[in-house]
C-alpha cells in the first residue's frame, strides 16, 4: 500500500451504531472491524469496555502519517461534496462544513489511541480477503465504506473470498453500505447474494438509520451457515 493513494476517512462509534444498527448486545461481545481505516469506533469503544478488533493495511503507517494523509485530502474531498449537492443527504451531518469538523475529530481521536492500540494489539496490519485470525475468533464481523464501495476497483471474486473470510472468522457479518462510488447498488451485490443462498448463509437486507450518501441506507446482515 502507498499511503499516497489512499483517502483515509473514518467514522465514530455512533455512526457504526446506526450503520450497523448495533444493539447494546451487540456492542458488548467481541467485534472484529475490518478495513477499519481511521475509524474512532475502536477508541471510543474501548473507553466504554467493549471489545473491538480493527485491521487495515494502513496500520503499517504511523499515526502522524496517518493524520497527515487525512489533512491533505480532506478539502478536496469535501469540496467535491459541495459540487453535488443531490448525492447527499444532511440529517445526520448538517452540512458539508459540519462533515468536515466531525471528521477532523474522528481521525483526532483514532491518532491519539492509535499507538496504545497497537501496542495492546487492538489494531492489526492485515488486508483482506486473507486475515490474521483464527477460526471463530470474533463472534460479529463489521465492515464498513470498504466491500461494495469499491466495487469499480474490487471485482466479484475479491468480494466473495473477502465475505467468505470474515464468515470464517465471525458467525454473523454485516456490511455497510450496499452502494459503490457511483451512489448505485453495487453491481455484485445479486451475485454475492446468490453465492451466499448457495453456502448455505442467511441474509438479509435492512433499512438502517444512517444515511449520508443519497440512497446509502442499507446493511447486507449475513449468518453463517450453523
Amino acid at each position: 500500500m502507498q499511503l499516497s493513494q489512499v483517502v483515509p476517512f473514518g467514522r465514530s462509534l455512533d455512526e457504526y451504531s446506526q450503520m450497523f444498527s448495533l444493539t447494546a448486545a451487540d456492542l458488548h461481545q467481541p467485534i472484529l472491524s475490518a478495513a477499519d481505516g481511521p475509524a474512532s469506533f475502536n477508541a471510543e469503544g474501548t473507553a466504554k469496555g467493549y471489545s473491538i478488533q480493527s485491521c487495515d493495511p494502513l496500520y503499517a503507517f504511523s499515526a502522524d502519517d496517518i493524520r497527515d494523509r487525512f489533512y491533505t485530502v480532506r478539502d478536496d474531498i469535501i469540496e467535491q461534496i459541495r459540487q453535488s449537492p443531490d448525492d447527499w443527504i444532511w440529517t445526520y451531518h448538517a452540512s458539508p462544513d459540519d462533515l468536515s469538523e466531525r471528521r477532523s475529530q474522528v481521525t483526532e481521536r483514532f491518532a491519539a489511541d492509535f499507538d496504545l492500540g497497537k501496542q495492546q494489539g487492538r489494531y492489526t496490519i492485515g488486508e483482506l480477503p486473507h486475515l490474521p485470525y483464527a477460526d471463530d475468533a470474533y463472534r460479529l464481523g463489521l465492515c464498513s465504506h470498504f466491500l461494495f464501495l469499491y466495487s469499480e476497483q474490487r471485482d466479484l471474486a475479491f468480494h466473495i473470498a473477502a465475505i467468505d473470510e470474515l464468515l470464517r472468522i465471525c458467525p454473523e457479518v454485516r456490511i455497510f453500505p450496499l452502494l459503490s462510488l457511483s451512489l448505485a447498488r453495487s453491481p455484485h451485490l445479486a451475485a454475492i447474494t446468490q453465492h451466499l443462498t448457495a453456502s448455505g448463509h442467511s441474509w438479509k437486507i435492512e433499512p438502517v438509520k444512517y444515511e449520508l450518501q443519497r440512497g446509502g441506507n442499507e446493511m447486507l446482515r449475513i449468518i453463517r451457515a450453523a
